[in-house]
């Protein structure tokens, strides 16, 4: 079964490898990329999209850059992660298509309306895209088959000590998401630490020998730096990337059902993802949290779909 795929994302280097995954994998289709700000400026994460796409000869996919702040809060990027341009070092080619002329918020409204079947949602970055686009039109919802989304942590923050970045960049946007009403997968830090790109992996992805393998090579060179460095991590993870692997194919994930809220108000907990697993509080669930990874069937997907390139 083809699965149809919207991506909403901020270009960030694990963005930039989601794409990758997204617009080549078998048994996908990927209807558009839509940017917001987040890693970086929304022009610096619409630019970054359009130059991977270059990259990888990926042209007849609709990319539109969306909102340039959160619903609420002031912009804070993530400079120390991924650098001035949201892709660290990377030296990629100019971009080989236009922006779409819709706004992304527009363009996610207009290709779900449309689609009869629905669609899934990958939302890698922060939820402001998507959260505007479900307040300016609530008939959406029944289009979205699923929103699995890159986001939050049962356990520690890496944005703060208590939230993960995206929904810590905007947590109005996330407590609109996760009270939609539609299925949420929701693929965190817990998930998202356990695909680390080891020694092993990236001479995997050395050997492809090919200019997609030597971009996400450098890419995994610059982040392993910044992780090391930041977070003592021996290895980088591509958080991003597990979202869109999740999405083609479920059983690389083990999830629970919980009630997840979003923490709006916390001095020190805003963004926080209140992820109740033991059903305390008796309020149903809104999620299907992410515990663990398939790690070599997921590095099996991606690094398979790498060399397509």
């Amino acid at each position: 079964m083809t699965q149809r795929l919207l991506l909403d994302c901020d270009p960030g280097h694990d963005d930039a490898i989601a794409i990758l995954l997204a617009a080549h994998a078998p048994g996908a289709q990927l209807e558009a990329i839509t940017t917001v700000a987040g890693n970086q400026t929304v022009a610096m994460t619409a630019r970054n999209a359009l130059q991977v796409c270059a990259l990888a000869g990926i042209h007849a996919i609709s990319v539109a850059a969306g909102m340039d702040r959160p619903l609420v809060r002031e912009l804070q990027v993530a400079e120390r992660i991924h650098g001035a341009s949201g892709l660290g070092d990377a030296d990629l080619p100019e971009p080989q298509i236009a922006l779409a002329p819709q706004h992304a918020v527009d363009l996610l409204i207009e290709r779900l309306l449309a689609a009869k079947h629905g669609l899934t949602l990958v939302a890698t970055g922060p939820l402001t895209n998507v959260a505007t686009a479900i307040r300016r039109e609530p008939r959406i919802l029944p289009h979205i088959r699923r929103i699995v989304l890159m986001g939050g942590a049962i356990g520690l923050g890496n944005w703060t000590p208590a939230a993960e970045f995206n929904i810590a960049i905007d947590p109005e946007a996330a407590h609109i998401v996760f009270t939609c009403g539609q299925p949420i997968t929701m693929v965190g830090l817990d998930v998202t630490h356990q695909a680390l790109a080891t020694a092993n992996v990236r001479e995997r992805i050395r050997a492809l020998h090919t200019p997609v393998g030597d971009f996400v090579e450098g890419l995994l060179d610059y982040y392993a730096e910044r992780y090391a460095s930041i977070y003592g991590f021996p290895a980088p993870p591509v958080h991003d990337a597990c979202a869109v692997a999740v999405a083609l194919d479920p059983t690389l994930l083990h999830a629970e059902p919980m009630r997840v809220d979003i923490e709006l108000r916390g001095e020190f907990t805003a963004g926080r993802t209140v992820c109740d697993r033991y059903g305390v509080t008796g309020r149903p669930p809104n999620a299907e949290v992410g515990l663990e990874l398939d790690v070599p069937r997921f590095w099996d997907l991606l690094i398979g779909v790498l060399a397509t390139y």
